[in-house]
């Protein structure tokens, strides 16, 4: 790990005292891993114990692997899951141990982690901490019994604490902290430690083509349209957040729909599909500057059938307003010329021998000459026409103008790194140097992996704006090969796919040939066609028909759109069967050399084509990720550095980077397309944060301290509680036992149970058969959300848990939860998607005619499935609850004047009849235990937990197993298993 800069040492300073709790707001890109591994490496030790909670995977190994360079190895960071046994044991070791929020929390409540000895909890992204979430619930059952130890919370998103009012008083209330921290960018520390060295930075601004610059202002176009139109049509919404430069943002559509989750039932299904549009065009932007010309044309085409076809196949009812606009017309057709242009093929082909160099070198042949003088440039440009291509179609195959500026960077970068080695050969000593390296960063892998592809074909002797020329006619071929076989799916009725990445995957086969079981291309299927207008990959959903037809004042352009696929399948049937399977699937592979296994060279052909490259010799290709590229800055060193696409956070880490590191010389390049909404969204973000910081300083010097009052005894409170009618008068009757609940492990996902500790019940965590939560001896509760409440209803589960409660309990109840910023109504249950699959047949029928995207009527409805349950258990009571916190108020209503329940009594009930109990079993040899005369469904659960195998049964003696059986189903069983069935 890096040096700690003057401000790391500063915020160390302020909040490594154990005495006081603090929460820590920091700039992303500023180190904020590196200031918490530090902290944590201070509290190191046996006698201690810290928890680190909210903490995702990847953030645990990071964390994990950094402490251990450091120095914190025995033992380090150690993680707790499901699968770690003997939790309290670990926990009375002590040191630093990072567990999941809904462990620890049901640790506390069985007490067994031991509270009052915890010495501190680091809690991470304190931006997500609400009254609902479970961190919030760790804190104040860590309050209870431990009023010593302390709570520090981290969070790098000052975006997020400043929606709502009052954010980040509700945050410290919720952790009951007293002290913030807030460190922005502009913090005159941090100013000082970050601009006394700088980097030597590269400001390329690149100009969008022609084509793009018309696709992207016609976007722009369209969302702006979409926008007003959403403003137009709900006027009594607060909607003065919708712009253009929020629009970038990916955060936009939530944003959208927790405005409009509250009326969401009502509005139009047109404000629903404009709500959609605004998120398909803020990818289309994304992908017009990161996609290549035929994967961005290619999705555009999903879009098209998409839009006017649904999953099923019918016509879709509410189509896209944003594409029957004449900026969409633009989008459609300046996509297409970036690709290629059709031209009529019924022309009559002069061949004009001045022009065809290969009538020329035919000739020169002939005579004998062998150096032909002809230009080789120029036979070079007309060879570059394949024969594969259909006669009519003219590729143009436009690349991204940053390809050829970055091939442009390597190779100054590579004259660079031979100056300097020069000079330093010729006796010169220089300090510590950087590595040769050269770091190429990107927004996504998809990034990577095509510009990794760009580099590998790349022809620097190639003019700009060719140089990937090979790689675009791969893709180009690719994409033939694709239209020809969605036109002959199209024929034969089966399902559309996306554009295979690379031909490799095209030789693999898709649809029947891709070596996928059944159930798992039908899940995949079922998949995509669910995400069909959220998918940030290329290709889009699986459609039923490359494009479909739009309605005017376009449908001659689409028609044309439409007819491309049949007519390449007619070009590509007439070169023959072996052309049409053979050659586009192995375009790719024609220049790989395989290696001879069988030769002698092969040590050194091996390492000529595997071996380890010299630094000097590497390009590293990256996505942005988190803090772990402060640890690949560090690791690699690298001289030059690339910024393939602007990201402020990466921007502050080299900053960083170099301020730890001054005697280390770093280029940075720094690439933007000027005047797009690249450029817009990276200054948009700036401006973002930097409005946040200020709200947030703002808040914290007119925030009232909040005064956290301890909690009370529940038991005190209801001493005098329960009102007997058996005792004469009905007179009350004494009860010091705490009002408890009871609930089901599974439950603490949800935020019910926290809300019922908050309401002063003592809550109960416990594996149950029946039920989710226990109120009384008599009353079980099982809940559900709408979305649960669908697919259980889909899949029968629902039917069997409600036998279940009506069996054991006097009084079931099914409790139906909505959420709390949603309407209360079941019509935005129209709206839900749910994952279950529908009863009845395995696979559903095919409906014959038109179809469209109109809810289908004839269907069972929610309403009638609930009608025929309760006829079904007249015994079931449904309570509505528009809350969480509705539901907490239920609950104390139905305790009043109840006994409490008894967990080691729930546990058991039902546990025999449940299959599920037992779970990670042998099943074979369960199934083999139950055919054993003498053991019955209701003593083998017995019989498992006295023996460990069948092997262990078979040794005991007839004593043995009469003692664990009884004397006559003992002696069945023994007689059976030593002397068999006579």
């Amino acid at each position: 790990m890096s040096t700690l800069l003057p401000f790391h040492k500063s915020i160390l300073e302020k909040i490594h005292d154990p005495a006081t709790s603090d929460l820590l707001i920091l700039a992303r890109g500023l180190g904020l891993r590196r200031v918490i591994c530090t902290l944590m490496k201070i509290y190191d030790s046996p006698q201690n114990l810290i928890l680190l909670v909210n903490a995702t995977p990847e953030e645990e190994s990071a964390i994990g692997e950094e402490m251990g360079i450091i120095g914190c190895r025995r033992p380090g960071l150690r993680v707790v899951s499901y699968e770690t046994k003997d939790r309290q044991n670990l926990y009375k070791q002590g040191g630093i141990i990072s567990v999941t929020s809904r462990i620890l929390v049901v640790d506390m409540l069985q007490s067994d982690i031991p509270i009052e000895l915890i010495t501190g909890m680091l809690v991470l992204h304190a931006e997500k901490v609400t009254p609902l979430v479970v961190e919030a619930f760790i804190v104040r059952l860590y309050r209870e019994k431990n009023k010593k130890g302390f709570v520090k919370a981290f969070t790098d998103q000052p975006e997020h604490i400043t929606s709502g009012l009052s954010p980040l008083k509700n945050i410290m209330k919720e952790l009951q902290l007293r002290n913030v921290h807030i460190f922005p960018r502009f913090h005159e520390e941090i100013k000082k430690s970050l601009e006394r060295r700088r980097a030597d930075v590269v400001e390329l601004s690149q100009h969008l083509t022609e084509p793009m610059a018309d696709i992207h202002h016609a976007i722009i176009q369209c969302m702006n349209t979409t926008l007003s139109e959403l403003k137009r049509s709900n006027t009594s919404l607060d909607l003065d957040d919708f712009n253009i430069e929020n629009a970038y943002f990916r955060s936009f559509e939530i944003i959208v729909r927790r405005q409009l989750d509250s009326v969401w039932h009502n509005v139009g299904p047109k404000t629903k599909q404009l709500v959609n549009d605004l998120g398909t065009l803020r990818r289309l932007l994304y992908y017009l500057l990161t996609y290549d010309a035929l994967q961005f044309h290619s999705y555009l085409e999903t879009l098209i059938a998409s839009n006017t076809v649904t999953a099923a196949g019918g016509a879709k009812q509410h189509q896209s307003p944003w594409m029957l606009t004449d900026a969409a017309n633009i989008i459609f057709q300046s996509a297409q010329r970036r690709c290629y242009t059709i031209s009529s093929p019924t022309k009559t082909r002069v061949i004009d021998l001045t022009e065809d160099d290969d009538a020329w070198a035919a000739l020169d042949e002939a005579e004998g000459i062998i150096n032909s003088s002809r230009d080789k440039g120029k036979a070079k440009e007309t060879d570059a026409r394949p024969g594969w291509l259909p006669d009519g179609l003219e590729p143009v195959l436009e690349e991204l103008p940053k390809w050829n500026l970055l091939s442009e960077i390597l190779l100054e970068a590579e004259g660079e790194i031979i100056r300097q080695d020069s000079t330093q050969n010729s006796g010169t000593t220089s300090t510590p140097s950087s590595s040769n390296t050269i770091l190429v960063m990107t927004s996504s892998t998809r990034t990577c992996s095509l510009l990794t592809e760009f580099l590998s074909t790349m022809d620097p002797e190639a003019p700009p704006g060719s140089r990937g020329r090979k790689m675009m006619l791969q893709k180009l071929r690719l994409y033939l090969w694709w239209k020809t076989q969605l036109g002959g799916r199209k024929q034969g009725g089966k399902p559309q796919f996306s554009v295979p990445e690379t031909s490799r995957q095209a030789m693999n086969g898709f649809g029947d040939k891709d070596g996928i079981s059944e159930a798992l291309r039908k899940k995949d299927k079922e998949k995509a066609a669910r995400t069909q207008n959220r998918r940030r990959v290329r290709g889009g959903a699986p459609t039923s028909g490359m494009s479909g037809v739009k309605p005017e004042p376009q449908e001659a352009k689409l028609n044309e759109v439409q007819n491309e696929a049949d007519a390449f399948a007619q070009f590509w049937e007439s070169q023959g069967e072996a052309f049409l399977s053979e050659q586009p699937m192995n375009l790719a592979d024609d220049s790989v050399a395989f290696l001879d296994f069988g030769s002698d060279n092969l040590e050194s052909d091996f390492d000529t084509n595997y071996g380890l490259l010299p630094p000097e010799q590497t390009v590293l290709i990256r996505a942005y990720s988190d803090d772990t590229d402060d640890r690949i800055l560090t690791e690699i060193k690298p001289k030059f550095i690339v910024m393939f696409e602007p990201d402020m956070d990466f921007v502050r880490r080299i900053e960083v980077y170099k301020s730890s590191n001054p005697g280390l010389a770093v280029r940075v390049y720094h690439m933007v397309y000027s005047n797009s909404c690249e450029e817009h969204k990276y200054l948009a973000g700036i401006r973002k944060e930097k409005d946040s910081f200020q709200r947030l300083i703002k808040e914290r010097g007119s925030m009232l301290i909040t005064l956290v009052e301890d909690r009370r005894d529940p038991s005190g409170d209801a001493i005098i509680k329960t009102i007997s009618s058996r005792l004469a008068g009905g007179r009350r009757e004494l009860n010091k036992e705490p009002s408890r609940v009871i609930v089901d492990m599974r439950e603490f996902r949800s935020t019910l149970p926290s809300l019922l500790h908050a309401s002063n019940l003592l809550v109960i965590p416990a594996t149950l058969t029946v039920g989710d939560y226990i109120l009384t001896p008599d009353i079980c509760v099982e809940r559900k959300s709408l979305s649960d409440l669908i697919s259980s209803f889909n899949s029968g589960r629902l039917y069997t848990q409600c036998e279940m409660m009506t069996a054991y309990y006097k009084y079931p109840i099914l409790l139906i939860e909505f959420e709390e910023d949603k309407a209360f109504s079941l019509d935005i249950i129209a709206d839900m998607k749910t994952y279950g699959k529908a009863s009845g047949s395995k696979y559903p029928t095919k409906k014959q005619g038109v179809q469209s995207d109109q809810p289908n009527y004839a269907s069972p409805t929610i309403q009638s499935k609930l009608v025929l349950l309760t006829l079904s258990f007249p015994k079931v009571r449904i309570i509505w609850s528009s809350s969480p916190y509705a539901t907490s108020e239920i609950f104390n209503d139905l305790k009043k004047n109840n006994p409490e329940p008894d967990p080691a009594k729930a546990i058991t009930i039902g546990a025999d009849d449940d299959p599920n109990v037992g779970a990670g079993v042998n099943s074979a040899a369960e199934e083999l235990l139950r055919a054993i005369p003498g053991i019955t469904g209701k003593n083998v659960k017995y019989v498992m937990s006295r023996v460990t195998n069948i092997r262990e049964l078979c040794n005991l003696t007839l004593p043995e197993v009469q003692d664990i059986l009884g004397a006559e189903p003992g002696k069945k069983c023994w007689d059976f298993i030593h002397k068999g069935d006579r």
